[in-house]
C-alpha cells in the first residue's frame, strides 16, 4: 500500500500533515499490512514535479492500494502503478472554487472516495457523495492524554498561576477565526495561546496547559483539535461544524454551540479559576482513535482491491 500527501512539514510548519502520518504509524501498526508513505510540499510547483518524483521513486512497482490525500494529490498519484486507487478529501479540496473543479474531475479515476466526515460528503455531487465513506485519521490517543497542568506549564515555561486559554489552529487561517477567540480571552482576562508552525510534540502539552482549548471555526472537515483536547479531559468550546456536536454530545462541561460572546463566557467561567480543570472527555475521543479509523481504512482497503480483481 501507497499513501501519498501533498503536505511535507518543513521548519515553518513542522506540524503540517501530522494528522496523515499518525494514520499511516496506525496502519502500519496493523496486522497484515505494508504502508508506505510519500510525501511532497504543498503549492503548485511541487504538485507540477510531483508525478516524476514518484515515477523515479516507484518506477516498476506496482501497489494493491495507492491513497492520496486531498483532492489535488489524486492527479499526481496516477503517476504510480496501482490495483486500486484511493482518495481522502478533508474540506478545503472541496470549498475553494478552482480546486473543487480539480478535485471533481479526478473522481473518475478513484475507486474508493472517502471524507473525513458525513458533513463534508453531503458536499460532493449526489451520485459521488453516495459512494463516499467516512474516513477520518481520528486522534492519536498515545500522544494525547492526560498530563498535569503545572507539569505542562512547568516545561513550556508558562505562569502556573494565569489563566490561558489555546486556540487550536493556526490564526492565519481565515476560517478558523481567531478573532472570535481572541475576544473571548480578552473579555475573560486570559492569556491566548495558538498553535501553527508548533511542532507536533509541543501540541499535547500545550491542550494540557490550558484552562480551556477553543475553536470558533466557521466550517471543518472533521475537527481533530476537539478530539485532541477531549482525548486530554481539557474542557473544549466549539461550534457545531464538523464531527464537533457527535463528539461534543453528552460531555459535561464542554460547549458546542455557534460563537456567542455571552453564552461561551457562561461556559468557559467555571474552568477559568480550577486549578488543574478537567472533564471526562476521553471515552468520546477513543470512538475516533487512530488505531479504530486505521482499522477502518485497511477494510475499505482490502475491499476496493477486492473488487480491482
Amino acid at each position: 500500500m501507497l499513501v501519498v500527501s501533498n503536505m511535507r512539514p518543513d521548519a515553518a510548519h513542522p506540524e503540517r500533515g501530522s494528522f496523515v502520518r499518525d494514520q499511516v504509524a496506525a496502519l502500519r501498526s496493523l496486522d497484515g499490512l505494508d504502508v508506505q508513505l510519500h510525501e511532497f510540499a504543498p503549492g503548485a510547483g511541487a504538485l507540477l514535479r510531483a508525478p516524476r518524483e514518484l515515477r523515479r521513486h516507484f518506477a516498476g512497482e506496482r501497489f494493491d492500494v495507492v491513497h492520496a490525500h486531498f483532492g489535488l494529490t489524486a492527479w499526481p498519484a496516477l503517476a504510480v502503478r496501482a490495483h486500486a486507487r484511493a482518495l481522502t478529501l478533508h474540506g478545503t479540496d472541496l470549498r475553494h472554487p478552482r480546486t473543487r473543479l480539480l478535485t471533481l474531475a479526478a473522481l473518475s479515476s478513484v475507486d474508493l472516495l472517502a471524507t473525513v466526515s458525513a458533513a463534508l460528503a453531503e458536499e460532493l455531487p449526489r451520485r459521488a457523495a453516495a459512494r463516499a465513506h467516512v474516513l477520518p485519521c481520528g486522534v492519536d490517543l498515545e500522544r494525547f492524554q492526560p498530563q498535569s497542568r503545572a507539569q505542562a506549564r512547568e516545561r513550556l515555561g508558562l505562569d502556573p498561576r494565569r489563566s490561558y486559554l489555546l486556540f487550536a489552529a493556526d490564526p492565519a487561517r481565515p476560517e478558523k477565526r481567531y478573532a472570535l477567540a481572541h475576544e473571548l480571552a480578552d473579555d475573560a482576562g486570559a492569556e491566548l495561546l495558538a498553535l501553527g508552525g508548533v511542532d507536533p510534540a509541543r501540541v499535547p502539552l500545550l491542550v494540557n496547559a490550558a484552562n480551556a482549548v477553543l475553536v470558533p471555526s466557521a466550517r471543518e472537515g472533521f475537527g481533530l483539535a476537539v478530539l485532541e483536547a477531549l482525548a486530554c479531559d481539557v474542557p473544549v468550546l466549539a461550534t457545531p461544524v464538523g464531527i464537533h456536536e457527535e463528539a461534543l454530545a453528552g460531555v459535561d462541561g464542554t460547549l458546542c454551540a455557534p460563537f456567542e460572546l455571552s453564552r461561551w463566557r457562561a461556559a468557559l467561567a467555571p474552568h477559568l479559576h480550577d486549578s488543574d480543570a478537567r472533564i471526562a472527555g476521553r471515552s468520546s475521543a477513543e470512538r475516533f482513535s487512530t488505531v479504530r479509523m486505521a482499522e477502518r481504512v485497511a477494510d475499505a482497503w482490502r475491499t476496493a482491491r477486492g473488487r480491482a480483481g
